[in-house]
């Protein structure tokens, strides 16, 4: 089912000041930016997987909530998946809860769902099917 890391999301408060620290203090380039409805993103390749900023852009977004919840920082592990949508009839049977019944649009032109961390040892989990080339 899982195929790799695909990234792991990190939540900050200003994303331009969280890029300049990756480019200038690690020496890691950012590859992509993308805005995402209410989240401003941004890609760092690091070897085969990423780091992905995100940035709520309205006080009331996912992201801002959890900042002010838990602080800046780790925000969610993303896992490539070949299929989607068997990905998550699978673990669904296994009982696992998730947050997003179907896949849907995220970076990249991907599909993507999340699984709620209720099942997954507290952890947020981002299932990524990768568009098809």
């Amino acid at each position: 089912m899982i195929k790799k890391i695909a990234h792991i999301g990190v939540a900050v408060k200003n994303i331009e000041e969280a890029e300049k620290f990756y480019e200038e203090v690690l020496s890691l380039k950012i590859q992509d930016r993308e805005h995402l409805g209410e989240i401003k993103a941004s890609f760092i390749p690091v070897g085969d997987t990423a780091i992905e900023l995100l940035q709520s852009t309205t006080p009331e977004g996912v992201i801002s909530k959890f900042i002010e919840k838990r602080g800046e920082g780790i925000h969610h592990i993303a896992y490539q998946v070949e299929n989607i949508n068997q990905a998550l009839a699978d673990l669904k049977a296994k009982g696992i809860p998730l947050i997003d019944q179907q896949a849907r649009r995220g970076a990249h032109h991907s599909r993507v769902a999340f699984l709620n961390p209720k099942g997954t040892y507290g952890i947020l989990i981002e299932l990524v099917e990768p568009e098809k080339s």
